[in-house]
């Protein structure tokens, strides 16, 4: 059975890593972590968080090493008594996506908790939505509606689409994909009647 873990559990972890780092490090929640802090899905298959300082990024991957996590893939590193393991980016980057702007700048995260060694935001829901899209699994598709459901009161679809715009003239890699995917999930939203015009019953 596939292991899983839920927002407490996943907070008990960084309170471990604050418990041995020296340094603050700044740590920003992105897919299924993010979704899952933010009370949108009930657990994560494994964690994921973009740090977006290079230089404690450096040091947090040190640190790591020295605490016997290895490298699992191209930003996943795990730790051998643990049944997940961490996606951990480095600067604006999520998977092959860049962001355009810094999760740290103002607006662009909100402030989960702040340890005395690791702070913990969640990213905000635009660059969230929009670098799932990127990728468009069907994992993807299905976070972003029920993130969009659970925040339907405060999200702009105009500021999505426009965001969206602008992430793609920088990331124009797989273009025509990745805009079939954000047409699809728009037209996806409509048929539920939380964009545009509801499908006529």
């Amino acid at each position: 059975m596939e292991y899983r873990l839920d927002k407490h559990e996943l907070l008990e972890h960084m309170r471990v890593w604050n418990s041995f780092l020296k340094r603050k490090v700044h740590l920003i929640a992105c897919g299924g972590t993010a979704m899952t802090l933010f009370d949108v899905k009930p657990s994560t298959r494994d964690v994921d968080f973009m740090v977006p300082t290079i230089v404690e990024y450096d040091y947090l991957i040190k640190q790591l090493k020295a605490l016997g996590y290895t490298s699992v893939s191209g930003s996943g590193w795990q730790h051998p008594k643990d049944a997940f393991h961490f996606d951990i980016f480095r600067g604006n980057h999520i998977q092959t996506t860049e962001l355009l702007e810094s999760p740290l700048e103002d607006g662009r995260h909100t402030t989960l908790i702040e340890l005395s060694r690791v702070y913990i935001g969640v990213l905000n829901d635009y660059d969230l939505i929009t670098s799932k899209l990127m990728r468009g699994t069907r994992v993807d598709f299905d976070d972003c509606a029920m993130l969009v459901r659970a925040h339907i009161e405060i999200i702009n679809f105009k500021k999505l689409t426009d965001g969206f715009d602008e992430m793609l003239k920088y990331n124009t890699v797989g273009e025509d994909r990745i805009r079939h995917n954000f047409d699809s999930f728009m037209t996806q939203m409509a048929e539920e009647g939380l964009h545009g015009q509801p499908k006529a019953t």
